[in-house]
């Protein structure tokens, strides 16, 4: 294809409108920059300008890139302004050193694997992502299931705070630094925050729960009976403030998703919610099955009184603190101030993306935790899965995994990897994809099960695959919600 002088221009000037904007963005952002650890500020330069990027619809400059033998951008979040320039440049634009990013593929490259050194340690195999492994309590008596842990490519452990009590995290923990120092495998601690406990609590007398479940039933959410005179089912969310929160129109979730309904009317006591779908025929509610809300803004603290009583043992013994329902930036403020009030330790912090409103603000999060020198990301695809929608999942966690590249942050990739053959010694087709995408993380998390060795073989055989002939796929930008609602918000803070 020969190109003439004016297609070319074209094609510089829309990539010199696509520079400006990314150094135009980043140029309103100076007091959030300045905060930053100073081993952030380059990663936090170019999140900005990947964000810039992704602000606009860049596919058929994409396409014209792609056809003329150039890069057309995809593949270079880690360095994405440089990449900008560096394609200016073969078109026959020229720079000063001085003008070019400092932030290149192979700087960017070597920025994230020391991150990731301080966060996970040295990993054996190198070209392997580092592998956590949930903890079970039966795991707190049992050294020769920790040891056979660490011999078959166990990194972290996991222990979820939500379950158990000191003394069984302790003896976890004595178990894991034992079998660490016998066979000289080295493994990280990892514990987890358990985070506001958003669950049924069925208010009701048993008699009205018989029979099961349809579509068209109306229940009740309520903190107590005492305003409800309707026979219908009543449950309570278990935490106090939650139902003056919700509004008319706002879906509910119960059990994982498998029982949806919609608020029809609600007061500061009570919520009407009328059954909209039930995935399981013949299904009865009961007790202690997870809520979720996921169109209501609901403000409640995302550290609890346990989780702050917890923190003394984990600044002693973890290595990274896992922070369930982050929603905003001031939850990580929150945390550090309770660490520094208790003027302890501070663990590493991994912030999990779990919630709707984490995902939406997901760049102002990560410029929070870049004040600190080291954290990372888990994608909770569990709860994040029934928060946005299953059909959602793949995209939402491939934006994560985009937006954390470009901020040069460590990803553990999380919940549910393999967890039919943990659980049933035989692994789904999906699931074994499933655990090769997983390889485009740092670290992947396994939940806890019978057959975990058979996993972690299983697991670092299909990555050891997968990754002999990765590469990763051309995509193409449209604009990401993500990325246009925090330019918008620079936007209109410079107008203010």
């Amino acid at each position: 294809m020969k190109l003439n002088s004016k297609y070319i221009n074209q094609i510089l000037a829309e990539l010199t409108d696509i520079e400006n904007h990314m150094k135009a963005n980043f140029a309103s952002l100076p007091d959030a920059i300045t905060e930053i650890h100073h081993s952030h500020k380059l990663s936090a330069q170019n999140l900005i300008h990947y964000l810039s990027l992704r602000d606009i619809d860049i596919r058929k400059l994409q396409d014209e890139l792609h056809v003329m033998g150039l890069s057309s951008l995809a593949s270079s979040e880690s360095h994405i302004l440089r990449q900008v320039q560096e394609v200016k440049m073969r078109l026959g634009a020229s720079y000063r050193s001085t003008a070019l990013s400092p932030i290149t593929e192979e700087r960017a490259t070597e920025n994230l694997k020391r991150k990731i050194h301080h966060l996970f340690g040295v990993n054996p195999e190198a070209n392997l992502p580092f592998i956590m492994v949930t903890f079970d309590k039966s795991f707190g008596d049992d050294y020769a299931v920790i040891k056979s842990l660490l011999l078959n490519g166990m990194n972290v452990a996991r222990i979820n705070c939500a379950h158990d009590n000191e003394e069984m995290w302790a003896r976890m923990i004595h178990h894991i630094r034992k079998a660490s120092n016998k066979t000289g495998k080295q493994c990280k601690i990892y514990m987890d925050l358990a985070g506001p406990k958003i669950r049924t609590k069925i208010l009701t007398k048993k008699k009205h729960l018989k029979g099961s479940l349809e579509p068209g039933q109306v229940i009740w959410l309520a903190e107590n009976k005492d305003d409800i005179t309707t026979d219908e089912i009543v449950i309570s969310p278990g935490i106090e403030g939650i139902i003056e929160q919700l509004k008319k129109g706002e879906r509910v979730l119960i059990d994982d998703g498998v029982i949806q309904g919609e608020i029809e009317w609600a007061d500061h006591h009570r919520a009407a919610v009328r059954i909209t779908r039930v995935s399981k025929p013949k299904l009865k509610l009961k007790d202690d099955k997870g809520i979720n809300f996921p169109d209501s803004d609901i403000n409640i603290s995302a550290l609890t009184e346990f989780d702050k009583q917890c923190l003394p043992f984990m600044s002693e013994h973890a290595d990274m603190v896992g922070y369930s329902f982050v929603k905003t930036p001031d939850d990580l403020t929150a945390l550090r101030n309770e660490f520094n009030a208790f003027n302890i330790r501070m663990p590493h912090f991994i912030i999990k993306i779990e919630t709707t409103q984490a995902v939406k603000q997901l760049p102002a999060i990560l410029l929070e935790g870049m004040k600190d020198e080291t954290f990372g990301v888990m994608i909770a695809r569990g709860d994040l899965a029934v928060e946005i929608g299953f059909e959602r999942t793949g995209e939402i966690q491939e934006e994560i995994l985009w937006l954390c590249e470009a901020a040069h942050v460590p990803v553990i990739w999380a919940t549910q990897v393999l967890e039919s053959l943990n659980k049933s010694g035989l692994a789904t087709r999906s699931e074994i994809t499933d655990a090769g995408h997983a390889a485009a993380a740092d670290c992947i998390m396994l939940n806890k099960g019978p057959h975990t060795i058979e996993v972690l073989e299983t697991l670092k055989e299909i990555i050891k695959r997968s990754s002999e002939h990765k590469n990763k796929k051309r995509y193409l930008f449209r604009p990401l919600s993500i990325a246009r609602d925090f330019i918008s918000s620079l936007t209109t803070e410079n107008q203010t």
